[in-house]
């Protein structure tokens, strides 16, 4: 019995995180009704087709600058934390997306293997710092988690989008309020996106998407470090 539980543990700590994305989706959607998947899945379609992922920053561009508070309510700036060596930045939609949990915590996994490398992490996020907080809690992240109020600085990289009406309705139906996490009248989300910026500033790999679904595999942005 021993031998099965660690093999288990094992099995699932390997697990890379496309996999679970994968699982997770599946195991979703086969409990959500066929017209709400459609609706959902049309939402999406309709947003990658907007042309937004073009308007992304790209490899080789310099990432602009921001000064955010993290989950305690300290400001952090990017230049802070380049001074300190290359940065990983993240931006997820908030705690309530259980996509975007399995991505804080595959990246809580490596944070020692990024912190060897002499990198620092970063997630940012539209929630505001009460939410963050129970965000990085319950997910036991030891990296900072910023706020972007109001979207602003995911806005000004061209990764903000305002969710539809016809998917607010849903969301309150799987007991998702975006005003509870975000503050009233918010319903903007940024893209999935991770950049890999060196000391400089110059962004060194981009992944944006605007399938919340997916998620750049930690371990290939790990391994762009080196």
């Amino acid at each position: 019995m021993l031998f099965f539980i660690s093999k288990l543990f094992k099995s699932e700590s390997i697990m890379s995180l496309k996999q679970q994305l994968v699982e997770h989706r599946a195991s979703f959607l086969a409990k959500v009704p066929k017209d709400l998947q459609e609706i959902m899945a049309q939402a999406t379609d309709d947003l990658s087709n907007s042309g937004i992922e073009a308007k992304a920053p790209k490899i080789g561009d310099k990432l602009a600058h921001f000064s955010l508070p993290n989950q305690n309510g300290e400001q952090l700036s990017l230049s802070a934390l380049l001074s300190n060596g290359p940065v990983i930045v993240t931006f997820y939609r908030g705690g309530w997306c259980p996509y975007c949990n399995l991505e804080l915590r595959a990246y809580q996994q490596l944070l020692p293997e990024i912190k060897e490398k002499g990198a620092t992490l970063v997630a940012i996020t539209p929630e505001l710092p009460d939410s963050s907080l129970s965000t990085s809690e319950k997910n036991g992240l030891a990296f900072e988690v910023l706020t972007d109020k109001n979207g602003d600085y995911a806005r000004e990289l061209g990764l903000l989008f305002t969710l539809p009406e016809e998917l607010r309705s849903i969301y309150e139906s799987f007991g998702i309020s975006l005003e509870a996490h975000n503050g009233k009248g918010q319903f903007d989300l940024p893209l999935a996106a991770t950049f890999t910026v060196d000391a400089e500033g110059v962004i060194k790999s981009a992944f944006v998407t605007a399938d919340y679904t997916q998620r750049q595999e930690p371990t290939e942005v790990v391994s762009l470090l080196d």
